[in-house]
């Protein structure tokens, strides 16, 4: 980076080749594949960098094996899909999965392996939910961890490469010039300096990942509050899909576990769903029973919950060999253990959570948004993958093929787009940095409005009075946001009431039941309607 210039007000300027805002999969992948091109900055939230990669347990699916193909992997993402995954981003995607799991041992991840050679062929394959075969490659049951442990150490040795932690983006700058519209970088809060930045660049790629955090329950991290969800979408991109939020069925319920999730690894271990009177029930439900998709098993167990007047349902693995459990699940077995759940003795208890956005910015096969000068990849894009529901360990998968894409995609257009750039940011007014706010009662009625009825199962009424709750919500937070000026708290609540508003009128937009979205006032799938991607874009 060049040296940052104080301006007046506590403003401080300076200019990138490439700006990465996140540091997940897709951030610090798009960011290493940038860095030889030129000078690449990484801007991330947290101190100790945090995503939803770090919360990965299960792994990164890819066609790996004999007894498995191609078409197998794309016709089962189709399926989970509902009708609304693109067949040719699909196909793309699979094929290019062998190369994404090279390319992350040749950067130092250590997968897990069968007894005997560390080759690709003798990769130890998990099989989970919605997968016709074993094809999930993972590092026991701390993937995520693995993975964003070995790309954080890669590019904080790169010498072209530089790390912002405590940096939260406000906004996009944008160079309005000539009556054209273009992405010159982006406005950045530094929340341990408190002090505003415009850092410019002639190409910003959003990898900010999900926004779980404006559900009651989630897997998710803290930082997941949809951030560049709601700066693409005030910066006029489209957005689609943002109904279909998935649930990940299997959350451990039980005090003081938080966000901790029991991976769906389990099942495809062996594991067996049980309700509350110690009954097998997803055989009643699917075909695949245990291993059904995720959108099936989460419905299922609210629905044995409520009917056998459980607070949850119980994974049992108990019937599973101690050893194999230990060595399999080592985290699991770990956590479980320090909340006084023995899993070779008994039951866990589980209950849905919010876990994964299948909708976001809209983006081509390149990465690239509506917006000149802006890519996106991972969580926070709808690239036309995953469309009504995510096959699990698709998500990594995605990250990683898009995430190269748009390495590839901005290295051929810096040039042309660095002519463009202004030598000078473009003027934006901006509130003052202002104290630190916590709007604890805010943020509780956001994620209860958005638990009860824009959750697991909706209705009509439910989501247009969440349309009505979540609207008010919106303008109380830009209103707090001009008043209160510039802290973390008000940036994320401003942000996550945005995402709220967007899910819940994407949610009644769509009369139908598909995949992620089921509406007790329409339970049909509607063929006609419902292949169509719901689509919303600011219109003042």
């Amino acid at each position: 980076m060049t040296p940052r210039q104080k301006t007046k007000g506590m403003i401080e300027d300076s200019r990138v080749d490439f700006l990465v805002m996140g540091s997940g999969i897709a951030g610090l992948w798009t960011a290493l594949r940038l860095a030889d091109a030129g000078k690449v900055c990484v801007i991330t939230k947290k101190g100790e960098v945090e995503s939803n990669t770090n919360y990965a347990q299960g792994g990164i699916a890819a066609v790996l094996s004999k007894m498995d193909s191609v078409d197998a992997h794309i016709a089962d993402t189709i399926t989970v899909g509902g009708g609304l995954s693109r067949p040719q981003i699909v196909r793309g995607v699979v094929e290019a999965g062998p190369a994404m799991i090279r390319a992350l041992i040749d950067v130092g991840v250590r997968f897990s392996y069968r007894r005997g050679l560390h080759t690709m062929a003798n990769l130890d394959l998990g099989l989970e939910g919605g997968h016709s075969a074993p094809r999930v490659a993972h590092a026991t049951d701390l993937t995520g961890q693995e993975i964003e442990t070995a790309l954080v150490t890669a590019l904080t040795t790169h010498p072209n490469a530089t790390l912002l932690v405590h940096h939260l983006a406000i906004d996009l700058l944008l160079d309005r010039r000539n009556g054209e519209r273009r992405c010159a970088g982006a406005i950045v809060f530094d929340r341990y300096r408190r002090v505003i930045e415009r850092i410019m660049a002639p190409v910003t790629i959003l990898a900010t990942g999900g926004l779980g955090q404006v559900y009651r329950y989630t897997t998710n991290p803290a930082i997941a509050t949809g951030d560049g969800v709601a700066m693409a979408y005030r910066a006029g991109c489209r957005v689609a899909n943002m109904e279909f939020v998935q649930f990940h069925p299997t959350r451990l319920c039980a005090p003081k576990a938080g966000r901790f999730l029991i991976s769906e690894a389990t099942r495809g271990a062996g594991g067996i769903l049980r309700n509350g009177r110690g009954e097998a029930f997803m055989h009643r439900f699917h075909p695949l029973g245990d291993l059904a998709p995720r959108d099936v098993v989460a419905r299922a167990i609210v629905s044995e919950s409520r009917r056998t007047r459980s607070r949850c349902a119980y994974l049992d693995l108990t019937h599973l060999k101690p050893e194999f459990l230990r060595k399999r699940f080592p985290n699991i077995a770990a956590r479980c253990r320090e909340l006084g759940i023995d899993i070779t003795r008994e039951p866990i208890p589980v209950l849905p959570a919010a876990h994964y956005a299948c909708g976001g910015v809209v983006t081509d096969e390149q990465a690239q948004t509506d917006l000149p000068g802006l890519w996106a990849a991972g969580e926070v894009a709808s690239t036309g993958l995953h469309g009504a529901n995510r096959l699990a360990s698709n998500s990594l998968l995605e990250a990683m093929v898009f995430a190269d894409r748009a390495a590839t995609s901005a290295r051929r257009r810096h040039a042309s787009l660095a002519r463009l750039l202004p030598d000078k940011p473009p003027r934006v007014t901006l509130p003052a940095v202002g104290r630190v706010v916590r709007h604890r009662r805010s943020w509780t009625r956001l994620r209860q409005t958005m638990w009860t009825y824009v959750g697991i199962i909706r209705d009509g009424a439910g989501l247009r009075t969440a349309v009505r709750t979540l609207r008010e919500l919106h303008r109380s937070a830009e209103e707090r946001f001009r008043r209160l000026g510039v802290n973390g708290d008000t940036l994320e609540y401003r942000n996550a009431t945005l995402i709220g508003e967007l899910i819940a009128k994407s949610a009644l937009k769509r009369r139908e039941s598909r995949g992620l979205h089921e509406r007790t006032d329409y339970p049909r799938t509607d063929d006609q309607q419902g292949t169509v991607d719901t689509i919303l874009k600011r219109t003042r």
